[in-house]
């Protein structure tokens, strides 16, 4: 079962909505900006293709998990996706709608990444206290990385060079191509719940339980403490030059300098929120200073952060904000909510 709603902003000329049955959990665009895909609780992937941007209803559905989808990532192969499960699979899922597993466990398959570059190619997935680290095709597992403690977020570096892992007590950096398993730990007492890496490699980043931010300086392992937010930060985006990292976590989208000495010691830009609906995801756009935020009463908005001017995207309802990307040219805006309102905007021509 699905329904179209009648939203106001962007969307209502230049994009498309539907709500389905289920939380959406995430969601992602194919590496050749073609197809924008969408996982919900029920285990579903909804998939857009560009050129039926504006029919939602031509979307089509596929039964990829037993149980909730958990995470989604565009796949190595410029088409595709790759998901998670709480079934403990491993999936892609082709251009065609073809689905394969590729690797199966006991426990939940929580996250996954995958990296590209014209030299290397690696998929990256959680489950546990473990990461497989995968070659290209996704079949074959380079290593197997072990983690004192569940993992609650990965990221490739910016050269796909080190993978690093948030957990409880901090977090674990690994380079990719080394023959050792060695491991840099940047310790910090705690429930890390989320992280994010630096575009140039400075900084990494964690969310806390405790409501606040914690990082690392890479060049020496100083440590960086941000707080003051209401609730926990769920959404972390650095821009793509690196000079700052957007977050959720209170009712306006907070910003935090990475330049001239910050953030240490600096106070956050507030950018403006949604009548004091918390904000509960964040996009930085992939070439460009602005921010996609969403909120909890489902609202979307773009934000330029020089300005500080808004252009609001949805200004519908369906539950809060859940999913939040651009594709990689900035082209197209996709986002879900806990109550499955999908929606996919064309920013070609905005």
């Amino acid at each position: 079962m699905s329904q179209t709603l009648n939203l106001r902003g962007l969307i209502e000329k230049r994009g498309a909505s539907r709500v389905i049955d289920g939380h959406i959990t995430g969601c992602a665009a194919s590496r050749d900006n073609q197809r924008f895909a969408f996982t919900t609780a029920e285990g579903d992937v909804i998939v857009a293709h560009r050129g039926d941007l504006t029919d939602a209803a031509s979307w089509p559905t596929y039964a990829v998990h037993d149980g909730s989808a958990l995470t989604i990532a565009p796949d190595t192969d410029p088409h595709g996706f790759l998901t998670g499960g709480d079934d403990g699979r491993l999936c892609r899922i082709d251009m065609h709608g073809e689905i394969e597993e590729l690797g199966k466990t006991r426990r939940w398959v929580e996250h996954v990444i995958s990296y590209v570059d014209p030299k290397n190619a690696y998929i990256a997935a959680s489950s546990g206290k473990q990461v497989e680290l995968r070659d290209a095709t996704g079949r074959t597992v380079l290593k197997t990385l072990e983690h004192p403690s569940s993992v609650t977020g990965i990221v490739f570096d910016g050269k796909g060079k080190r993978i690093a892992a948030s957990h409880y007590n901090g977090t674990s950096m690994w380079y990719t191509q080394s023959k050792s398993d060695s491991v840099r730990s940047l310790e910090w007492k705690g429930s890390h719940i989320g992280i994010a890496i630096h575009p140039q490699g400075e900084a990494l980043i964690t969310a806390m339980q405790d409501n606040d931010l914690h990082g690392w300086r890479l060049s020496d392992g100083h440590n960086i403490r941000m707080s003051g937010y209401p609730t926990k930060v769920r959404s972390m985006s650095f821009s793509s030059n690196g000079k700052w990292l957007a977050t959720s976590g209170a009712d306006v989208v907070v910003m935090w300098p990475f330049f001239g000495g910050g953030p240490m010691g600096k106070p956050p830009t507030e950018l403006p929120g949604a009548g004091g609906a918390l904000c509960t995801s964040v996009a930085f756009h992939p070439q460009q200073e602005v921010v996609a935020a969403g909120f909890a009463d489902g609202t979307v908005l773009l934000i330029e952060t020089p300005t500080q001017r808004v252009l609001p995207v949805s200004l519908g309802g369906n539950g809060p904000v859940s999913a939040l990307a651009y594709s990689a040219d900035g082209c197209m805006l996709g986002f879900g909510t806990e109550e499955g309102l999908i929606g996919l905007v064309d920013l070609a021509a905005a």
